[in-house]
């Protein structure tokens, strides 16, 4: 793994700590309007307004609000180096309490090439652009990248819980119906501990991809700008919520797809369209649909939702011979490769840019958004899609390949707010 660091975070102060759910945040890009406004309103000093203020200039209000509650003490630095659990707590769609168990850390930054992290997407300018000016103006990580590793031996996840067992947390929140606990750190030896572990496992990323990446360009920047670089400052890291892609409390949720604004749409000419690739079944409603893809295996499946009409299909042939062009195989293993090639690209004629555009399509995470939506007309056709599962993510990380847009959800978000990582030198 490439370094991983204690780092002095910074934290809400214990006054302030003790009513967390109304502190912390979801990430910027998880935080539609009408939530930033409720988060605005739960508390003058929600987490929210350092990582999405609503100010004309965002950015220049963030740092001017970082700097003015680190002097009122709203927050303060810790005093000695920490790496920082943070278990999250929540019921799964089949109703089972899951925890998921991580820890913060500051990661030192390597380029991709480098092959000691690695992506499993691609980023847009226009994301990294705004975050760069974010890293500029605050001179700090406001939420975290979340990065996987593997490690069959499970050791650090047994470290971390037996030290929750024995000390309180500091943060306890529940925010969304997820419970998020942190702890902190500091023994020099258990710290040691677990960079001896982690030492020479890769980093995949989970999420924060435009973060990670801004990060590189950060810490290009302020490199060439500082004579007596010497690699070791904070900007040469980036804060990064670490877990195992063994840890049961791990979680792919899928993201489906609603097609829209389609011009002369017509149900009954794509399900033809359709026969000619797939075995297509009529399914009598949701509870079929979810049993048919829970069973389905190794095939290629997905759910189609038309107006008064629930179907069940499945590739006939292998996606080799079924794709527009070669891929990877790595890409070859995922439904969502045969969805946007096969059916959104070639069946229904949306280029790669209308769905990068999002012209024609839209994304949501529940199954009963689909039917809602494609029953309110705000969308022409539902497709229902399976979970990613993990060592398809990190199959087509060591591919050095990347899946199509909004093909993982890693549940639950990592929270903003738990902890801030600071870019400048520490004290």
């Amino acid at each position: 793994m490439p370094e991983i660091a204690p780092f002095k975070g910074i934290v809400y102060g214990p006054d302030l700590a003790g009513d967390a759910a109304r502190l912390i945040c979801p990430p910027y890009d998880a935080i539609p309007p009408a939530m930033q406004q409720e988060l605005y309103e739960s508390s003058d000093y929600n987490a929210v307004r350092l990582e999405l203020p609503a100010e004309p200039d965002p950015y220049a209000a963030s740092a001017s609000r970082l700097r003015e509650w680190l002097a009122s003490g709203v927050l303060s630095q810790d005093g000695e180096p920490a790496l920082y659990p943070c278990f999250q707590t929540f019921e799964d769609e089949h109703g089972v309490m899951r925890t998921r168990k991580g820890l913060f850390a500051a990661l030192r930054l390597h380029d991709f090439a480098d092959g000691e992290v690695l992506p499993h997407e691609r980023t847009l300018s226009g994301p990294k652009a705004d975050r760069l000016k974010m890293f500029r103006e605050t001179g700090a990580n406001i939420s975290s990248i979340f990065g996987l590793y593997a490690d069959s031996s499970r050791q650090v996840d047994e470290a971390i819980s037996e030290f929750a067992e024995t000390h309180e947390p500091l943060i306890d929140a529940t925010l969304q119906g997820v419970r998020n606990r942190l702890w902190r750190i500091t023994d020099p030896s258990l710290i040691a501990a677990v960079q001896s572990v982690l030492a020479g496992l890769k980093v995949y990323i989970a999420d924060g991809h435009h973060r990670y990446e801004t990060g590189l360009a950060y810490r290009d920047e302020r490199a060439a700008s500082n004579p007596a670089h010497t690699g070791r400052e904070p900007y040469n890291y980036i804060m990064a919520y670490l877990a195992n892609i063994y840890d049961e409390g791990l979680l792919i949720l899928p993201i489906h797809r609603l097609v829209h604004s389609l011009d002369s749409f017509d149900p009954e000419c794509f399900i033809k369209r359709l026969d000619r690739h797939f075995t297509v079944w009529e399914l009598p409603g949701r509870s079929a649909l979810d049993e048919f893809l829970s069973t389905a295996g190794s095939a290629k499946v997905f759910g189609i939702v038309l107006p008064g009409m629930v179907l069940g299909i499945s590739l006939d042939s292998k996606p080799s011979e079924a794709l527009s062009s070669p891929v990877p195989e790595a890409l070859q293993n995922l439904d969502v490769v045969v969805l946007h090639d096969l059916v959104l690209g070639q069946i229904f004629g949306i280029s790669a840019e209308a769905m990068a555009k999002q012209s024609n399509l839209t994304y949501v995470s529940k199954t009963g958004d689909v039917f809602e939506a494609v029953a309110s007309g705000k969308a022409q056709v539902g497709i229902v899609l399976r979970p990613v599962r993990v060592e398809q993510v990190i199959s087509v990380s060591v591919s050095g390949e990347a899946m199509p847009q909004k093909s993982t959800w890693f549940y639950p978000k990592v929270m903003t707010g738990m902890v801030f990582h600071s870019l400048e030198k520490e004290a």
